[in-house]
């Protein structure tokens, strides 16, 4: 799955013609539908999205096979991915969450401080989920400039200066 990124996923049914809620990730979220195909997370299937109305936190879309309310509420909680070379190339300083998920987290002086397993945005920005073995619970890396000064993709680490006390001595 390293070449594909989530892109959306279905919330559920809407309606009783197979039409579904759909949540898109992308940073123009109506993009989401000219994407094609749409792969589930192991790849056995494929769709092709038309959108067909606005819902809260998402879309009303039909999805080509899918015809019934009960084909769309088996449907619900899947993933979608795109081949990553449909997606738009991106800036030096920003990344595709999927890159950043299992990398390496070093503070500035050098010292382990875990590995990202998963990346959240509640919001207000984005936040670095950081897991490390010695540490019972994960500890949440706000994921700006001045805490996360280097991403290096190509080492497969980033470099961090966390706020006093967030990581145990």
């Amino acid at each position: 799955m390293t070449n594909r990124i989530c892109v959306g996923a279905i919330a559920g049914s809407f309606g009783v013609k197979g039409e579904v809620r759909l949540k898109s990730f992308c940073a123009t979220p109506d993009t989401i539908a000219d994407y094609k195909p749409l792969y589930s997370e192991v790849g056995d299937r494929t769709f092709s999205a038309e959108l067909t109305g606005a819902t809260r936190n998402g879309f009303t879309a039909r999805l080509d096979g899918v015809v019934t309310k009960e084909q769309a509420d088996a449907l619900r909680g899947l993933k979608l991915f795109v081949d990553r070379s449909q997606l738009p190339s991106l800036p030096d300083d920003e990344y595709y969450h999927a890159d950043l998920v299992g990398l390496l987290v070093l503070d500035t002086g050098g010292q382990e401080l875990g590995r990202v397993k998963d990346v959240l945005n509640h919001g207000a920005a984005d936040l670095l989920e950081i897991q490390n073995a010695g540490l019972k619970d994960t500890v949440l890396l706000p994921f700006t400039l001045a805490v996360v000064p280097t991403v290096d993709l190509a080492a497969g680490r980033i470099i961090a200066d966390p706020p006093d006390g967030l990581f145990p001595e």
